[in-house]
């Protein structure tokens, strides 16, 4: 990601336990993370949770003559590419709004270039006082500065309404979409080639041989290839998902009509292929004219081998940056290390397909991505997510082989 360092700022408020969470979350998603808290911060948890989290230093004081010998305000304004206020107090976001620095995170929000996002917390009669609602007008003119929340519900002093600070996950989610929306044009002027869903391979003319993949997967990447800017190919099997705006699909059935077709996309012209879609690994040796009737209490059914997409495209002359898919229910990395060598792959994104409520027919899943000289674990997360984040990656290594 290209916005990929968050500034968090926590300020005084009891919602700041939750900020725990955000933190342990941005860094699962492999964000970098540094934590400035307030003095009201500090009575409610200890720069030591966040320093453990975060793995760097925590910062809350704008007059520690260590920190500033270097003039420590200005390179954490520097450093930042998104700072995030969570949980947001009344105090600081009205200190924000009249623009003073009176305070290390103040000064900060200050000195920053980068964008501002708060995320209020408070009473539900402190979020609509006249007095706060006149800041948070202030704070909506700031084009620099956005508001996330604050959610409505019961509230830690027994009131109910809004003021609650949004959920760990929710905030996650916002920030993983900003630095998601920084990597438009990450592939801008490339053209992507994407396999999804299953195939079917037909006994009869009512029967046939597929698998449980519903294409979320692919769908999702399609539609996060060309928010980052790329014309997108999505070449898929029958499934019953809305077309991501601005893809072109071509609709397939068996694994030969998907070789056929990605042969003929990809020979348009192609910068990178994924290869999301679940082929059928054999097809009936015969396909019955008419329906086969049942008469006999057991039936033997002879298959063959279908051609390999992946491995076709990626034996190409000039092959594009090829990324497989391999979703295993035992060894995950052995199985696909091994697929990835095999078939000559830039990279490949495993997943373990045996974990309830991940993968096949689930908005849900959990992958570890392997390339020769490393690897990622995303997720658990939505598809949509992890294929954001799949995307930038995806960019980042296909740029460094171009480049090469």
């Amino acid at each position: 990601m290209a916005a990929k360092r968050i500034l968090l700022g926590i300020t005084g408020g009891i919602a700041a336990y939750k900020s725990a969470e955000l933190v342990r979350l941005l860094k699962k998603a492999g964000l970098e993370v540094r934590v400035v808290m307030t003095r009201g911060a500090e009575a409610f948890v200890t720069p030591l949770t966040f320093q453990a989290l975060s793995g760097e230093p925590v910062r809350t004081s704008l007059l520690d003559p260590e920190a500033e010998a270097g003039m420590g305000h200005i390179e954490l304004a520097k450093w930042a590419d998104q700072v995030v206020v969570a949980p947001a107090s009344a105090d600081f976001l009205a200190r924000l709004a009249q623009g003073m620095a009176d305070d290390l995170l103040t000064t900060v929000c200050c000195a920053t270039e980068a964008p501002i996002a708060v995320a209020p917390a408070m009473n539900q009669a402190m979020w609509k006082n006249f007095r706060t609602q006149r800041n948070m007008s202030l704070l909506a003119e700031d084009p620099q500065i956005t508001v996330w929340g604050p959610d409505q519900g019961e509230q830690a002093c027994g009131d109910t309404g809004p003021g609650r600070m949004l959920e760990p996950d929710a905030l996650a989610s916002w920030i993983l979409a900003d630095a998601t929306r920084a990597t438009v044009g990450a592939l801008a002027g490339k053209r992507v080639v994407i396999t999804a869903g299953p195939t079917r391979e037909p006994i009869d003319p009512v029967r046939y041989i597929s698998n449980h993949s519903s294409g979320k997967m692919g769908y999702a990447l399609a539609r996060a290839a060309a928010d980052a800017g790329a014309q997108v190919v999505l070449v898929s099997g029958p499934v019953n998902l809305p077309v991501p705006d601005g893809v072109a699909v071509r609709p397939v059935m068996t694994a030969q009509d998907m070789l056929q077709e990605a042969e003929r996309v990809v020979a348009e012209g192609c910068d990178i292929f994924i290869a999301t879609a679940a082929v059928a690994d054999y097809r009936p040796a015969a396909c019955a004219g008419d329906k086969i009737k049942k008469t006999d209490e057991a039936m033997t059914l002879s298959l063959v081998r279908n051609p390999d997409t992946l491995a076709t495209i990626a034996a190409r002359k000039n092959p594009p940056f090829t990324v497989g898919f391999a979703a295993e229910t035992t060894d995950v990395a052995r199985y696909a290390n091994d697929k990835m060598q095999r078939k000559k792959l830039n990279m490949i994104v495993a997943n373990d397909v045996s974990v309830p409520g991940l993968g096949f027919n689930s908005d849900q899943n959990a992958v570890t991505v392997f390339w020769p000289s490393g690897e990622q674990a995303i997720g658990p997360d939505s598809k949509q997510a992890i294929a954001d984040t799949l995307v930038a990656l995806i960019a980042e290594h296909s740029n460094k082989v171009g480049n090469s």
